[in-house]
C-alpha cells in the first residue's frame, strides 16, 4: 500500500513540475529525517527551483497546495517546511495496515523483485589452500555471503563461487613442510619418492590430532621459516614448483595430498558460518588457458608486443588507468592473464548479468584492469562487472590493545579460534549463572558465538577498517547481535505467554502513543532493503536492527504489554511485526535465531 502510495505522489510530484516548464528526471521521496517531519519527505522543490526561478519555499507551498487537491487518504497531512522540504504524514491507519502486511507476509516479508531475471555470480573468500582461514578471509566471507543473500532476496539468480589459488611457490612451501616436518621419525628421508611409495611414515592430522586446515597451515609455517634461513631448502622449494609444471608424477601426488586437507578444512569452516560455494574454480585448470586471450587481443590490435616479447595492455588513453603485462618476456602469464581466461568461463558458463567479486583494496587496480581489458575483448561491459572492496580488521585484546598478526609467521587469529573464544565466553556466562539445562548450553553458546560474530562484523560499513572486540560483541545491552537476537527473544516469548489470546477485533487508536516510535521505524524494512542492494553492503541492515531494537526496548519499558484491555491485541500485533522483521534481518546477515537466551 505504501510503496504504491508513494509512487503515485512521485508521479504527481513529476506532473506538477512539468506543467511549471522544468524537465524532470528523477523524483526522490526519502524517509524523513525526523519524526516531527512525518515518515517521508521530497526535496524535489529544492532541487528544481533554480530551474525554474523560483524561490525553493514558495516553490514548496504551491507544490503543497497542488498535492492535497489530490485528496489521498492514507495521508493524515503533507506540509512544506524551511528551506523547502515536503513532508507526508501517514494516518495511524495507513501505518499499523503495513504492521498487518507484515505479520502476514511472516518469513517472505522484506523480498522484492528489484533484481528478478537477472543472473548474478559472486565470487568471495578464495582462500589460499596453504594455511586456514583467519579473520581477514572471515570478514571477506560474511560480506559476501550477505552480498549472496540480499540478492537472492531482491530476486536475482545467484551462483556463489570461489577460487582456489592452487599452484606456486607457497603451496610448494606447504608441500615440503609436509614432508620435512610431519614424518614419524627423523630415519624417513625427506624423499618425494619415499612419500609415494610408503605414505604411511607421515602423520595424517587425524593422528596429530589437529584440525586439517591446521594442519597444512603448520606445514606451511615451518616451511616458510626454513625457506629463509636455508638457501638449500629454498633451492629445493622452487624446483618443486618447476617439477609440477612439467607434471611430474610423483610431486602431483604429493600436491594432492597435501591440498585434500585445505580443502576439507575449508569446506568444515563454511559449513560452521552456514555459508557456502556453489563452484568452486582450480587455478591448475585454467591458468594456462589466458594465453589464448592474450593472442585474441594482439591479432585485434587492442594489446601490443613490446621489443622485448612481453605484452601490454593499451587502456590508458580510453580508460584512464595505467597499462599492465600480461605476458612476460618469457611467455609465461600473471594472475591478470589467467583471471580473464576465468571471467569468459564465468560468464559463459552461467550466462551471467553481473559478475561481483569480493577481494581487498588492494586489488582494486588489478580489478579495474581486468574489467577493461575485459570489455576490449568482448567479454562484457564495465557494467558487468563489480569489485567490493572491504577495510582491514584487526583484533583487540582483553586490555583493549590491538593484536598483531601475520599469516606467514602463523600468528593470524584463524576463524576457529575467534569463534570458540566468543562461544566460550558465552558459555562459561551460563555456567556460572546456571542457565538452562546442561544439555543445552553447548548448542545455545555456539549459536549466539555465530550471531554475536557475524553481527559485529557487519554492522559497520564494508570499506571502514574495524578491529573485533570479543566483549563488546557479547555486550546484550550495546551495538551487538546479541542485543538484537535479546530483543528478537522478548518478542517471541510475549507471544508465548500470549498464546491463545483472541485478536479478532484491533482497535487502531486514533492517535498513537508510546508505541509511535516503533511503528514509524517497522516502515522502512524495504527502504533499508533496496539501498542496501543498491550499495551491496548489508551494513545498512544491521544498522535497522539495532534501531528497531532499540524503539522496541524503549517501548516495552513504558507500556504493559498485556493487559487484558482492549488494546492489547494491537500492541500484540506490533510485537509480532517486530519480531518477523528483525529474524528476517538477521537472516539476510546469515545469522540463525533462537528462542531462548
Amino acid at each position: 500500500m505504501i510503496e504504491r502510495l508513494l509512487e503515485t505522489i512521485k508521479g504527481d510530484i513529476a506532473e506538477f513540475l512539468t506543467a511549471k516548464g522544468a524537465e524532470v528526471d528523477l523524483v526522490q521521496i526519502e524517509r524523513a529525517t525526523d519524526a516531527a517531519f512525518g515518515e517521508y519527505s521530497t526535496n524535489s522543490a529544492m532541487k528544481y527551483a533554480k530551474e525554474l526561478g523560483q524561490n525553493p519555499l514558495f516553490l514548496a507551498e504551491e507544490l503543497v497546495e497542488f498535492l492535497n487537491s489530490k485528496n489521498y487518504p492514507e495521508l493524515e497531512k503533507i506540509e512544506f517546511v524551511k528551506p523547502g522540504f515536503v513532508n507526508f504524514f501517514l494516518t495511524p491507519a495507513v501505518k499499523f495496515a503495513h504492521v498487518q502486511s507484515v505479520i502476514a507476509q511472516g518469513d517472505e516479508f522484506g523480498r522484492s523483485n528489484i533484481l528478478a531475471g537477472q543472473k548474478w555470480v559472486i565470487e568471495h573468500t578464495s582462500p589460499n589452500p596453504n594455511k586456514a582461514m583467519h579473520i581477514g578471509h572471515l570478514r571477506l566471507n560474511l560480506i559476501g555471503m550477505g552480498i549472496v543473500r540480499l540478492t537472492k532476496w531482491a530476486g536475482a539468480e545467484v551462483v556463489a563461487d570461489a577460487v582456489y589459488n592452487d599452484r606456486g611457490i607457497a603451496i610448494a612451501k606447504a608441500m615440503y613442510g609436509f614432508l620435512a616436518h610431519m614424518r614419524k621419525s627423523e630415519a624417513v628421508l625427506i624423499d618425494i619418492a619415499h612419500f609415494v611409495s610408503t605414505p604411511t611414515d607421515w602423520y595424517t592430522p587425524e593422528e596429530k590430532n589437529q584440525k586439517p586446515d591446521y594442519f597444512v597451515t603448520d606445514c606451511y609455517v615451518k616451511a616458510e621459516e626454513d625457506f629463509k634461513n636455508n638457501p638449500e631448502i629454498e633451492s629445493l622449494v622452487r624446483q618443486m614448483v618447476v617439477d609440477w609444471e612439467a607434471k611430474d608424477e610423483n610431486i602431483w601426488k604429493l600436491w594432492r595430498h597435501i591440498l585434500q586437507y585445505a580443502y576439507i578444512g575449508a569446506e568444515r569452516v563454511l559449513a560452521r558460518l552456514g555459508s557456502h560455494w556453489d563452484k568452486v574454480w582450480y587455478e591448475h585448470e585454467h591458468y594456462q588457458k589466458g594465453k589464448d586471450y592474450v593472442e585474441q587481443g594482439l591479432a585485434s590490435g587492442v594489446f601490443k608486443k613490446l621489443e622485448d616479447g612481453a605484452v601490454l595492455t593499451d587502456l590508458e588513453e580510453v580508460y584512464n588507468i595505467p597499462d599492465t603485462i600480461l605476458l612476460k618476456k618469457d611467455g609465461t602469464s600473471l594472475y591478470i592473464t589467467q583471471d580473464i581466461a576465468l571471467t569468459d568461463l564465468k560468464k559463459k558458463t552461467y550466462d551471467a548479468d553481473k559478475l561481483v567479486w569480493v577481494v581487498g583494496p588492494e586489488q582494486s587496480l588489478a580489478m579495474k584492469q581486468l574489467f577493461a581489458v575485459c570489455e576490449q575483448l568482448g567479454i562484457g561491459k564495465l557494467s558487468d562487472f563489480t569489485h567490493v572492496s572491504y577495510g582491514k580488521v584487526g583484533l583487540k585484546n582483553k586490555a583493549g590493545e590491538a593484536v598483531k598478526m601475520s599469516s606467514r609467521d602463523g600468528t593470524a587469529i584463524l576463524i576457529d579460534d575467534l569463534i570458540d573464544e566468543v562461544r566460550d565466553t558465552i558459555k562459561a556466562r551460563f555456567d556460572a549463572e546456571e542457565r538452562h539445562p546442561a544439555e543445552l548450553r553447548a548448542e545455545l553458546s555456539e549459536k549466539l558465538a555465530l550471531a554475536a560474530v557475524k553481527f559485529s562484523f557487519l554492522k559497520s560499513d564494508k570499506n571502514q577498517d574495524m578491529s573485533f572486540d570479543v566483549e563488546q560483541s557479547v555486550d546484550v545491552q550495546g551495538d551487538s547481535g546479541l542485543y538484537v537476537m535479546y530483543t528478537y527473544v522478548r518478542t517471541q516469548s510475549i507471544g508465548r505467554k500470549a498464546a491463545g489470546t483472541s485478536r479478532a477485533d484491533i482497535i487502531v487508536p486514533a492517535a498513537a502513543g508510546t508505541e509511535a516510535s516503533l511503528v514509524r521505524s517497522l516502515l522502512y524494512f524495504n527502504e533499508v532493503m533496496a539501498k542496501s542492494v543498491a550499495d551491496l553492503s548489508v551494513h545498512h541492515v544491521a544498522q535497522y536492527l539495532l534501531e528497531i531494537s532499540s524503539e522496541f526496548n524503549s517501548w516495552y519499558a513504558k507500556e504493559t504489554i498485556l493487559d487484558g484491555s482492549p488494546a492489547e491485541s494491537y500492541r500484540l500485533a506490533i510485537v509480532q511485526a517486530t519480531g518477523i522483521c528483525l529474524k528476517n534481518g538477521l537472516a539476510i546477515l546469515g545469522i540463525e535465531t533462537v528462542d531462548e537466551m
